[in-house]
């Protein structure tokens, strides 16, 4: 799972997406509850928009419940969960630009934060659910990562700890992403849902950068 990643900045998103950025900003690195751009296709046109990571945020958690993380959506089990099935049978897809990816290597036996993007270094997108909320200033949105099982990927299968099911984010491949969005059946947007090649990948030890540079904001 992911609950951490670089979102892509301004620049890339005019130039590998070939999409206006949004007016509003957004931080270097996104976390639960933390806006960053998505790419919808809505009316038949291709927009940006910043949502809230998470497919429901904690605001939207009602009082006396637990808080609980939906960041991402297992594939399997994606059209069954409350969170995510209205979202997932309404195809309401997205593409999540970023920049990189985080997850933890417990491979020398202690916690090591690792940072997972292209082997060429580009930006990319990774397959997501968005969701609409109305809110008192207006419509405001959120969205969710779609995982798959990795343990049979050469680099996805080093995270996660020992006795977690593995599991990578769905990274699209440029040349589907209109196919992504376009999807017409959740047969067809499911058959977009699969790993990564691990050599067009990169994977490096990355510590977490002090606080204010985690905050920095990258969408200004």
């Amino acid at each position: 799972m992911c609950t951490n990643y670089a979102a892509a900045r301004r620049d890339q998103l005019f130039k590998h997406f070939g999409v206006e950025p949004p007016d509003s900003p957004w931080r270097d690195e996104v976390y639960k509850d933390y806006p960053a751009p998505i790419i919808r296709r809505v009316d038949g046109a291709v927009r940006v928009d910043v949502a809230t990571f998470g497919m429901r945020p904690k605001k939207h958690i009602p009082k006396g419940v637990r808080d609980f993380d939906t960041m991402n959506a297992r594939a399997e089990t994606v059209g069954e969960k409350r969170n995510f099935s209205g979202a997932w049978k309404g195809l309401q897809l997205c593409l999540i630009p970023a920049d990189a990816f985080y997850e933890f290597s417990y491979e020398t036996g202690k916690a090591v934060r690792w940072r997972i993007g292209m082997a060429d270094g580009s930006p990319f997108a990774i397959a997501g659910l968005w969701r609409e909320w109305n809110e008192a200033d207006g419509l405001a949105y959120s969205f969710t990562m779609l995982t798959v099982n990795s343990a049979e990927h050469p680099l996805m299968s080093r995270f996660h700890k020992p006795d977690d099911e593995k599991r990578s984010v769905v990274i699209l491949p440029a040349e589907e992403y209109e196919g992504w969005l376009a999807s017409r059946s959740m047969d067809e947007a499911r058959s977009f849902l699969n790993l990564f090649p691990a050599n067009k990948m990169h994977a490096e030890a990355f510590p977490a950068p002090p606080r204010a540079a985690k905050d920095k904001d990258v969408g200004a």
